[in-house]
């Protein structure tokens, strides 16, 4: 409880926490209603519950876990993973007719839901102690409510159910977007970006701000690429070139900050690393061609990313 007392840190930390303590929850009741699925076989019925349990409990307690257990219970998470024993739950979800029955009850205000979750993360990120993330989880309680109203049969269950099945949709590829932020703060801990800035500064001329923004925007590009987020690349990339090479020279540091984050969003369009983009799309709509996402964003990529450049050499 130290945690929660602590007048140091802000209450829409204290609530972000405990979010992910329910959001840890309902990943280990995903394993134990994995690990009742008879329809699979033994091994991937075991392999699924180990991994959704253990990341549930990541989720939830990681914070009060000592740091090597953490490493131990991450490394035995990923190993049902790389064996490829995380297997999708047999449960087909609801009915057409009950998805048709539902949609005629609801029709298109089933969006506001949605529309809440954005709402209420600008209305966190205006807030000075709550924050975005804080502000989105908000949303999604609203949005639950909303849905309860909607439909009286929207009980607990149902959610938990229904997350389950999204979750086992997406697979052990959930956890990429935590492993590839994680991998950010590692490669800025460990001075990528010093080594990123010394190989750029043989390459830019010193004081050239306009080849130092091309470099720093197609960089976030390819960056992003590599990491799969647009937010573990900005600091590595900002440290090692757009600091130096961009920053050190007058711009503008909110605007080239800003333009630099989109950027990086024209490489998640190009990387099956965005997997929340990318890639659980694809095994939502069980689409037959696994990069089908990725190749109808190419050109909207390119075109942004020109887009980008010329914006930032203007208003630089």
């Amino acid at each position: 409880m130290q945690f929660f007392t602590d007048p140091s840190i802000t209450y829409g930390t204290k609530l972000m926490e405990v979010f992910y303590i329910v959001m840890g929850l309902i990943s280990v009741y995903a394993g134990v209603r994995n690990f009742r699925d008879d329809k699979k076989d033994v091994i991937s019925r075991y392999g699924t519950c180990l991994f959704w349990v253990l990341l549930g409990v990541e989720m939830a307690f990681g914070r009060w876990i000592p740091n090597v257990a953490n490493g131990v219970i991450i490394v035995v998470m990923v190993l049902p993973a790389i064996f490829q024993k995380v297997k999708k739950n047999s449960d087909p979800g609801p009915t057409k007719a009950e998805s048709e029955a539902n949609y005629q009850a609801i029709g298109m205000k089933i969006f506001i839901p949605a529309l809440s979750i954005g709402v209420f993360a600008i209305i966190g990120a205006l807030i000075k102690d709550l924050g975005a993330l804080t502000g989105c989880s908000i949303g999604v309680i609203v949005g639950v409510v909303i849905l309860y109203f909607y439909n009286r049969s929207n009980k607990p269950i149902v959610f938990l159910n229904d997350s389950e099945r999204l979750l086992s949709a997406m697979g052990a590829l959930c956890m990429l977007p935590m492993l590839l932020a994680s991998l950010g703060a590692i490669f800025t801990k460990a001075g990528v970006g010093d080594v990123i800035a010394d190989l750029v500064g043989r390459v830019i001329p010193q004081g050239n701000v306009t080849i130092g923004i091309i470099v720093f925007a197609l960089g976030m590009m390819l960056f992003t690429m590599i990491m799969g987020n647009a937010f573990a690349a900005i600091t590595v990339m900002t440290v090692g070139i757009g600091a130096p090479f961009v920053l050190a020279y007058g711009a503008n540091p909110a605007l080239i900050g800003i333009l630099a984050l989109t950027c990086g969003y024209c490489g998640t369009l190009l990387t099956p690393m965005a997997a929340n983009f990318n890639i659980v799309p694809v095994a939502m709509l069980e689409m037959k061609d696994r990069f089908g996402v990725i190749k109808n964003q190419i050109l909207p990529a390119l075109v942004m990313i020109v887009v980008q450049i010329i914006y930032m050499l203007i208003a630089k």
